[in-house]
């Protein structure tokens, strides 16, 4: 018997990829059921072969519904997420807005599935999942099986994050603004605090009093729930004029030796990572390669004789998929492949 599942914001680009994911990885769904905002009431989003057109949230009944897949942003995710879960309905929620609360889990199901076992054991909850930040799930991916052999004491990360991860909107600016340079149309940041077209700014979300975005915030937070609270995590996050796929450079100081070879095998064999990593020309991935792509990929793996115990690598992956709505879905196939699920009545 299948499920019934819900996807909230489905005309956006993680909600219309959230159908796409369920649909190429034939998850056992006997309806699936698509829902916006009163605005978008008709659209139509494509379901694998099928057209779904989309029903207003405000008016749609959860009971019976097993998953809601949540992608409309954290101010709805706020209102609407309590409710869902009071209705027996599950909440996977893509945005920032119960993350930090020490009630909610916030799971990548390659890192930390223990936490969903925990969770659903519980006698009350709200029946809320938290889906992390795009950025630090592609990170926390590749230093989990790292830190489980040789225990991380320290990350410096520098990311190099698409404009996908900001939205449509965004996207419309890089490719509008794109064009209009070579007509000579001066281009003008809405979106963004300065062009972006042939630029790369240092600033994604706002500016905390100690200097740091909270974008930087976050993945230092995020980090330390998921996989380790004694982890000391530093971040730089920057835009770039990519559409899609995050990158990353991280600087690693392990409390044991590992060495270069060492990583390269056991990154090899962990879940959700793939390694390309030869030292020639074109022997690492790139963003554009990552698009479309479930893997989390590194390259570049090195070691840095600047410290004791140091390692460098470079991550990549396609940020509206393990990024987000991957990661969301994986969270509903663990819940299930566990037994974990009390279904909808």
């Amino acid at each position: 018997m299948g499920y019934k599942v819900a996807v909230v914001g489905a005309t956006g680009n993680v909600g219309r990829e959230m159908l796409n994911i369920l649909a190429e990885r034939e998850f056992p769904v006997d309806e699936c059921v698509a829902l916006a905002s009163r605005r978008s009431m008709g659209v139509e989003v494509s379901f694998g072969d099928r057209t779904l057109q989309c029903q207003d949230l405000e008016q749609y009944d959860f009971r019976g519904t097993d998953f809601c897949l949540m992608s409309a942003g954290s101010a709805v995710s706020k209102e609407w997420s309590p409710r869902i879960g009071a209705q027996g309905c599950l909440v996977i929620d893509n945005s920032s807005c119960w993350r930090y609360d020490p009630e909610v889990p916030l799971v990548v199901p390659e890192v930390n599935p223990g936490a969903l076992v925990e969770y659903m054991s519980r006698n009350t909850r709200r029946n809320i999942i938290a889906n992390p930040n795009c950025s630090t799930a592609q990170l926390v991916v590749v230093l989990k099986p790292l830190h489980d052999v040789a225990r991380i004491k320290r990350v410096v990360v520098s990311t190099y994050q698409s404009v996908s991860g900001a939205g449509k909107d965004a996207m419309d600016e890089l490719w509008n603004q794109t064009k209009g340079i070579f007509v000579t149309d001066a281009p003008e940041p809405k979106k963004f605090t300065k062009q972006i077209a042939f630029n790369v700014i240092p600033h994604i979300d706002v500016f905390l009093d100690g200097g740091e975005t909270k974008e930087e915030w976050k993945m230092t937070v995020e980090t330390k729930k998921i996989l380790d609270p004694k982890i000391k995590l530093t971040a730089t996050c920057v835009r770039v004029p990519v559409f899609v796929g995050h990158s990353e450079a991280v600087n690693i100081e392990f409390e044991q030796p590992i060495s270069a070879d060492e990583a390269r095998e056991i990154l090899r064999e962990a879940p959700g990572c793939l390694v390309v990593d030869k030292r020639e020309n074109g022997g690492y991935v790139t963003p554009v390669e990552a698009v479309g792509d479930y893997a989390t990929y590194i390259s570049r793996i090195r070691e840095d004789s600047t410290i004791d115990n140091g390692l460098n690598l470079w991550v990549v992956s396609d940020n509206l998929r393990k990024g987000a709505a991957l990661n969301t879905v994986q969270i509903a196939e663990a819940l299930i492949n566990r037994g974990l699920l009390q279904r909808a009545a």
